[in-house]
């Protein structure tokens, strides 16, 4: 929790200093681009386009007035709703200004543009005769620091007046006829109403801007047709009379510049998909995207793009910071992370267009960053905790166990570690000892290095017995070694530790299997022969962790450690009879026996007791296997 925190807070800040805004902005593109779009082409706005054709045909610019005036009448003829001139007419151009001035004068759905400007922007005024009028929309377009039109204003004011935009204009001519006009919000009486939808205006922090210029009245564009969504004809068909009626009628109409000669293009979500041709949008078209925005709002509750406030969006980020910790914390191998990342962003993505698709755009960038950069972390720490852990199980453990013991041991780490040293816990475990008979006497009688050599193949072949059957190789005494069977990982049933038993007495057997062959091997290298004394006890005792940070030892101690330790060195003046013609001698105590006495033959050897202890141990002497040991049996009595 506290690096999921803090990433997310490390986060949330980057984003406040704007360091997101662009990376934000270009998610927000992609979400509107795959956003499903509106089918058909838009009912109620249509285009007319003085395109490059166009001016090559009237053979010079900027259009006349006359011309101007003459295709207003042509399409008045057809009964719109309202026209909009997406053309500047502040100062007379060629002939027919006057003609022009009462067309509009005339006209009362007929709205011009003007320019409200601003800061380093210069006004451009209306009409003459217009001025002061309803039929004045302001064509002031919105462009963002990338370059990108995303936003579109409803009103703007310069503390002395307030303006309508041309879009607004001609949106609320056409909803006159439906019975629709502005009204407050019955929530907050600031924000403008269409019908029942609310034009919340956007703020300075909404969504992925930061430090926002929100003056005027702002809202998102949502761009719900396509630029082709919309019937388009030439000026020139207008002039000539050649669209049909029902095109124009009752529709809000735009005429404006879509030659490539006339810089009013501008990039939009849309359009920066690529850099085709297409790239550009033309302003005509970008108006025409509002008006259709703004009666689809009116119309059919179509409500413009909303943001969750501040807190939420906070909340949201860091719940992706902690969902990213969790999965470090469950992960571990690179591909298993590569996998769980990639499913994290992709069903970030899904849920982020399905609000947007329902108006409400999430932020995308910041909780994919704190996913992927928690998750990260906390796999990195954690692998480098488990690097740690490991090779501190490999310096307890990896060269006295099997590397199946060692697998299972790393597999059940997390009951078998606590604080970084494996945890102490009270087990039941058979312990074996070994030693060798005389070994003193033989080591006074070998050069120092060839005592090494023969000790050391002693010691390797007797690991190597226990490691096979399952046991630890608890620590080395000169000659001696002492095993443990049933840790680390304590034994949770008693058919487990019945087969610890099992494994320990059998490989008791097998070392004496291996020190035969050792005897035969050194007989004829012209060593020295020994034998080797065995004890087994089962029984509870305290398993962990002794020693320094640098120098730690597993190891378990305890009365069952104690006794087994008794049990090897038991009476030595019984070698004799206890070893026969063997090279092994393996004595077990009695809560041993309980364990193996359906697989090993024995027989009763005597009494141990223990010091500072009443009870008395039995011991018994290990002959084999039953069938083995049965056949011996036999085999003695026929030749006696």
């Amino acid at each position: 929790m506290v690096v999921s925190t803090v990433v997310a807070l490390g986060v949330l800040a980057l984003r406040h200093a704007g360091y997101l805004e662009t990376w934000e902005l270009a998610a927000y593109d992609w979400s509107l681009q795959i956003a499903p779009k509106e089918v058909g082409l838009s009912p109620s706005v249509v285009v007319v386009g003085i395109s490059e054709s166009d001016i090559q045909a009237l053979n010079h610019w900027p259009l006349d007035d006359s011309l101007l005036a003459a295709a207003l009448k042509k399409l008045l003829e057809f009964g719109p709703r309202a026209i909009g001139v997406d053309i500047y007419r502040d100062l007379p151009v060629g002939q027919g200004h006057q003609e022009l001035l009462t067309t509009l004068a005339d006209n009362p759905n007929i709205i011009m543009v003007m320019k409200f400007g601003g800061a380093a922007q210069a006004s451009v005024l209306p009409p003459p005769t217009l001025m002061g009028t309803e039929q004045v929309g302001f064509n002031d377009v919105l462009v963002d620091r990338d370059g990108i039109v995303r936003r579109a204003l409803l009103f703007l004011d310069d503390d002395a007046k307030v303006a309508y935009s041309f879009a607004l204009r001609l949106a609320l001519h056409y909803l006159r006829k439906e019975g629709i006009s502005p009204q407050p919000d019955p929530v907050n009486s600031q924000y403008m109403r269409l019908g029942t939808t609310t034009f919340r205006p956007l703020e300075p922090m909404d969504g992925g801007y930061v430090a926002l210029d929100a003056r005027g009245y702002q809202f998102l564009v949502d761009y719900k047709h396509t630029d082709d969504a919309f019937r388009s004809y030439p000026f020139a068909a207008v002039l000539s009379g050649q669209i049909p009626r029902e095109a124009i009628n009752d529709k809000v109409v735009l005429i404006g510049v879509t030659a490539e000669s006339v810089p009013d293009v501008f990039h939009t979500p849309l359009s920066s998909r690529s850099a085709s041709d297409h790239q550009n949008t033309y302003g005509v078209t970008i108006h025409t995207h509002v008006v259709d925005q703004i009666l689809r709002a009116a119309l059919t509750q179509a409500r413009p793009l909303v943001t969750w406030t501040d807190k939420q969006e906070a909340a949201w980020i860091i719940v992706w910071a902690l969902a990213g910790g969790l999965i470090g914390m469950w992960v571990r191998s690179a591909w298993r992370f590569s996998l769980m990342a990639a499913t994290g962003v992709f069903v970030l993505a899904l849920l982020v267009e399905f609000l947007f698709v329902r108006g409400i755009w999430i932020p995308f960038v910041p909780p994919a960053m704190v996913w992927l950069t928690s998750a990260a972390l906390i796999t990195a720490y954690i692998s480098n905790e488990e690097r740690e852990q490991r090779a501190l199980l490999m310096q307890l453990f990896s060269r006295h166990v099997s590397p199946q013991v060692a697998d299972t041991i790393w597999e059940q780490r997390e009951q078998f570690f606590d604080g970084g040293r494996p945890r102490s816990q009270k087990l039941i475990v058979t312990v074996l000892f070994t030693d060798l008979e005389g070994f003193t006497a033989v080591s006074e009688k070998m050069e120092p290095k060839a005592l090494m050599d023969w000790t050391n193949c002693y010691i390797d072949a007797m690991a190597q017995e226990v490691m096979r059957h399952e046991g630890v190789v608890d620590d080395y005494y000169g000659d001696a070694v002492k095993a443990n069977f049933g840790v680390p990982l304590a034994r949770q049933t008693e058919a487990e530790i019945k087969q610890d038993a099992i494994n320990a007495v059998a490989c008791a057997l097998d070392m004496e299997n291996a020190m035969n062959k050792l005897c035969t091997v050194w007989q004829e290298r012209h060593m020295p022969r020994v034998r080797l004394r065995i004890g087994i006890f089962t029984g509870p005792a305290v398993a962990g962790s002794i020693g320094s940070a640098q120098r730690l030892k597993y190891t378990t101690v305890g009365d069952t450690v104690n006794i087994a330790a008794r049990l090897e060195s038991y009476d030595k003046a019984l070698s004799e009879t206890t070893f026969g013609n063997s090279s092994c001698r393996v004595l077990i105590g009695e809560s041993t026996l309980h364990y193996v006495a359906d697989r090993y033959q024995t027989v009763p050897v005597g009494l141990l007791s223990l010091k500072g202890k009443d009870t008395k141990i039995a011991v018994f002497h290990v002959l084999g296997h039953i069938e083995m040991a049965s056949r011996e049996m036999k085999w003695e009595e026929q030749i006696s």
